[in-house]
């Protein structure tokens, strides 16, 4: 019969092996005053910040146990122009012209706590409304599958 303080030992003990095998992402966002475009209250904002370093954290489970992805965002241009229509509520509005969204970041992958890769990216998707958008219904979609592109081609091992 195993005692509480050695059944609680276990479990953490279990939860931080697990955690240390699973791949993890970090994700900051530095001067959002300063970006292009990116929601003007502070509750839209949080709520894309908060979207994207979901879809990230989700990204990257791919990569090998162990590994953690970094990124910084140092500039957002979300897809659209913005029209303000009253003073707490903006309506985005995507025309497919030269409204395409724009990321620039700075990323790492760090393995045991040291890089093993990293650098910057500039992302732009010129035809963000042709092709297939897996994520079209979702709050920022084109951004989401820009970022989809980015990890598949340039953080995803290759074989």
């Amino acid at each position: 019969m195993q005692t509480p303080a050695l059944t609680i030992a276990a479990a953490i003990a279990l939860a931080i092996a697990s955690s240390n095998a699973a791949a993890t992402a970090n994700v900051s966002y530095v001067n959002t005053d300063a970006m292009t475009d990116v929601p003007r209250h502070y509750k839209d904002l949080e709520s894309m910040e908060y979207v994207f370093t979901q879809h990230l954290s989700q990204l990257s489970e791919r990569l090998p146990a162990g590994q953690v992805l970094k990124v910084e965002f140092l500039d957002i241009d979300l897809a659209g122009d913005v029209f303000p229509r009253v003073p707490v509520r903006d309506i985005r509005v995507t025309k497919g012209q030269a409204d395409w969204p724009r990321m620039h970041l700075r990323y790492s992958i760090e393995q045991d706590g040291k890089v093993v890769r990293g650098g910057e990216a500039k992302l732009a998707d010129p035809n963000y409304q042709l092709g297939v958008n897996m994520y079209q219904q979702d709050l920022y979609g084109y951004e989401k599958q820009m970022l989809d592109n980015w990890f598949r081609k340039e953080i995803l091992p290759q074989k």
